[in-house]
């Protein structure tokens, strides 16, 4: 199945919300304020915020208020409006391979899909002949490290652990040593899932933060926040948080399959400044795709689910 198919399979809670509204919305020829307004409740229902729905609705008042206007034209007006929000987020992540290890740091709540997006990328780097290191810095729960370690052992990805209770820092300095010993390319670490407000856990993300300072400046190369697209208006919420503990420089939204609100990505491009690297659109591991923002737009509107 190919990228937009996925994507397609993905949104089609979303994508049937938006259509069945926008056929119930558009009923009259002409683009009127109680139309507008209720264009904008939808978009708000969709978790694309009251700011960015305003927006867009303003947008469409601009060029066809007072017009006669099809549920198609609504349909490509939506899409285009989309896109032009988040193609300014739309970016692919490239590592420099002429500074190993790259040190990849993995952040995010529990439950968000961190772990099995660490797998993903994984694969991915593993196809391309790129030898990697994993990191189980998540030593709050015992089953995370185990979850990390079938993951590894079934990619055959060595895998850097200790007991559960372990100073997760002081794994991430040792990992770090071996990543370089042994001259691999990738040192991607995973750290405990952890509520945004959880004030200890959050501190010792700082303090991995500040290990790999001191090992070099330049470090971590990458720090992404893994997002649950089900969570709506929480993952907002999130970004904001996780950013002022650690410096995010992409994310990775996943389970937009699992809800008819999928429009969160939309606000948080429009709001926050941070590249969107990845989608997961599904559970095997060659489900995690590069954003594409015209993909993304049109599946998210598709009249064709």
């Amino acid at each position: 199945m190919n990228w937009f198919k996925k994507l397609n399979t993905a949104f089609k809670k979303s994508s049937s919300k938006i259509t069945d509204n926008i056929s119930q919305i558009f009923t009259k020829k002409k683009l009127d304020e109680e139309s507008l307004e209720a264009f904008e409740d939808m978009l708000i229902e969709s978790d694309m915020g009251i700011t960015t729905a305003q927006k867009i609705s303003q947008n469409l008042k601009k060029t066809r208020f007072g017009k006669d206007v099809s549920e198609e034209e609504i349909h490509n007006f939506l899409a285009s409006e989309i896109e032009s929000i988040v193609k300014k987020r739309e970016k692919h992540l490239v590592l420099d391979f002429n500074n190993t290890p790259q040190v990849i740091l993995m952040v995010g709540v529990n439950g968000s899909g961190k772990t099995t997006s660490i797998a993903k990328l994984c694969h991915t780097w593993k196809d391309q002949g790129k030898s990697i290191l994993i990191a189980a810095a998540d030593t709050f729960r015992a089953a995370a490290i185990d979850q990390l370690s079938t993951w590894a052992d079934r990619l055959s990805i060595p895998i850097y652990k200790k007991s559960p209770g372990a100073d997760a820092a002081g794994i991430v300095y040792e990992a770090y040593q071996q990543a370089k010993k042994d001259n691999t390319d990738i040192l991607i670490i995973d750290t405990a899932g952890r509520l945004q407000n959880n004030s200890s856990l959050m501190a010792e993300l700082e303090k991995i933060s500040r290990v790999l300072k001191k090992l070099d400046p330049n470090l971590p190369h990458q720090s992404l926040l893994v997002l649950d697209g089900t969570t709506g208006q929480n993952a907002l919420n999130q970004v904001q948080e996780f950013q002022k503990t650690v410096p995010i420089t992409g994310l990775i939204m996943t389970k937009l399959d699992g809800t008819a609100k999928g429009g969160i990505l939309v606000q948080i491009a429009d709001q926050i400044d941070i590249p969107i690297y990845a989608i997961g659109v599904g559970e095997s591991l060659e489900d995690l795709n590069q954003f594409d923002a015209k993909s993304y737009a049109e599946s998210l509107v598709s009249t064709n689910n």
